[in-house]
């Protein structure tokens, strides 16, 4: 995960709230507003699109680390393992 400075990261964190102010969910709200932020912002370019990609499958991969695993650790607790 990029542990941006953290002048940027208070930036981000206004957009995340006004995210979740307008209630954006991930069942398409999230998808639209990404593939609109890359089409208006990446430069057109196999590197950038890649760049881009990248970024998120690197998110991804955060989320599975820190988020999911956590979750699934709690479940085998509470259900019991396979």
């Amino acid at each position: 995960m990029p542990y941006i400075k953290q002048e940027r990261r208070e930036c981000c964190d206004r957009v995340v709230e006004l995210m979740k102010e307008i209630k954006v969910v991930a069942n398409g709200d999230l998808n639209y507003i990404l593939f609109k932020f890359c089409k208006e912002t990446v430069s057109p370019s196999y590197n950038n699109y890649k760049n881009f990609c990248g970024e998120l499958s690197e998110c991804v991969a955060e989320i599975r680390r820190r988020l999911t695993s956590k979750y699934e650790d709690i479940k085998i607790q509470e259900n019991g393992d396979v």
